[in-house]
């Protein structure tokens, strides 16, 4: 079988039937980048209603690092729900939960003892160190970063500063959030050039906020990132967090790093911070740790994570069943060799797509680490005015093409497909997503919209 392979221009009639279904009874506060309705998934293939296949650049929304239903995974999940499907690890006990604990407190960095806390989902695993850092500290300020993504309930949701639609109407949020810029050099908030700038976006932060208004030791911790996710693919030059750290250090401010869709082996690394070399206090997981089931893993230093009895806890969290798929995800990582060809992939993949950024006048920037790379769309190089249109056409018509990717922040495309994914097929969706662009560019060119 040769991949892509579209039977009929999708959306099809069985997927046309099923998105008027939907339209009357889901709610339509999702956001659907467009209308590939899902009937399976094998590695880094997935299948709509009406027969069509697509290579997936996406994984899932970032949930199946190791590809769509992983033989392995399946097996491990199959064996545990013919055990029993729940026994609420809030009330009771089960081994696999510990296990994957033990599993999480030696792959995250860190020398110091830990212990983990498991909920559901990202967003649960955000509420979890929130809370924490709260009961640890005493203390009721966080600083957090313009364009982040940590979820959309009450407490995440004041910590995320991606997209005004997630936020609208939602006030009065959780009290004593400040957010302050990222490291965004392509679009530095500051308008200053790395690394002349001997990391203004930091000293920024003392000087300006804590120095200022926000009274440090009143400060519990500051929330982020390795890389930003949905805000952009933004990725801090490598001694930002360095000095973010030291001056963490310097007022007694905790690290929340929200690895939730840059962990479990995305970057090269296990977990993305691991390319900044510092340890964070805490650390929150979720999306591919389960391989798509809902998990999410809050690991803090032992001492952090200090809170008595019955001051947290969920019914569904550490179930065993996804406990099992995390277990299995991180055999298949490791028995694959995944951080290594995260790695090596990644690496091509980056060269090609500058080589792609020499050539078009669409693409404005390109960066990435391992199999996270960001490619941000733009109507003007000099400029830098985003493509806000163009992405979206550029979407469409991959999709129409066979190649199922998606955009983040305002005009940036996520490369990041399944970590095993076939070369052939890595090099298919690049040749896919190169013709678009070029045969979009074209036409852009000759209405005069670009020059």
């Amino acid at each position: 079988m040769k991949y892509p392979n579209i039977k009929v221009p999708p959306p099809g009639p069985i997927a046309k039937e099923i998105l008027k279904r939907d339209e009357e009874v889901i709610s339509q506060s999702f956001t659907r980048y467009y209308p590939l309705v899902v009937k399976s998934g094998k590695g880094s293939i997935v299948e709509d209603v009406d027969g069509n296949q697509y290579i997936d650049f996406n994984s899932g929304i970032l949930c199946s690092n190791v590809g769509h239903s992983h033989p392995y995974v399946i097996e491990r999940i199959k064996k545990q729900i013919e055990k029993f499907l729940n026994y609420s690890l809030t009330d009771f006990y089960f081994e696999n939960a510990v296990t994957l604990a033990e599993e999480l407190c030696k792959i995250t960095p860190g020398s110091f003892k830990k212990r983990v806390y498991f909920g559901n989902s990202g967003t649960e695993a955000i509420e979890a160190a929130i809370k924490m850092a709260r009961w640890h500290t005493r203390k009721p300020y966080f600083i957090a970063f313009i364009n982040s993504f940590h979820g959309r309930t009450i407490g995440a949701l004041s910590l995320t500063a991606s997209k005004p639609v997630q936020r609208k109407y939602f006030s009065p949020l959780m009290p004593n959030v400040v957010h302050v810029p990222f490291s965004y050099c392509y679009r530095c908030a500051f308008k200053q050039q790395y690394p002349e700038c001997n990391l203004w976006c930091v000293d920024y932060i003392k000087e300006y906020v804590l120095e200022k208004y926000v009274p440090p030791e009143e400060v519990a911790a500051i929330v982020f990132e390795p890389i930003q996710g949905e805000g952009g693919y933004i990725f801090p030059p490598d001694d930002y967090f360095i000095k973010l750290k030291k001056l963490a250090d310097e007022y007694d401010i905790l690290l929340i790093d929200d690895e939730i869709q840059a962990g479990m082996g995305r970057t090269g690394k296990w977990f993305a911070i691991e390319h900044y070399n510092i340890s964070p206090d805490i650390i929150c997981i979720a999306k591919s740790l389960a391989s798509g089931l809902p998990l999410g893993a809050t690991v803090a230093e032992e001492s952090i994570m200090d809170w008595e009895v019955g001051s947290h806890a969920t019914t569904f969290g550490g179930n065993p069943v996804s406990c099992e798929a995390a277990l299995a995800t991180i055999s298949v990582v490791k028995n694959e060799n995944l951080l290594e060809r995260a790695t090596k992939l990644g690496r091509n993949v980056l060269k090609r797509l500058k080589e792609m950024e020499e050539k078009y006048e669409l693409i404005g920037d390109v960066r990435g680490k391992g199999l996270m790379i960001g490619v941000e769309i733009v109507v003007d190089k000099k400029t830098k005015k985003p493509g806000r249109k163009e992405v979206k056409e550029i979407m469409m018509r991959c999709f129409k093409q066979g190649l199922a990717i998606i955009s983040c922040g305002i005009s940036t495309f996520r490369i990041a497909p399944p970590l095993n994914i076939e070369e052939e097929y890595l090099e298919i969706g690049l040749n896919i997503f190169e013709d678009v662009i070029k045969e979009y560019e074209n036409e852009l060119k000759i209405k005069n919209k670009i020059t």
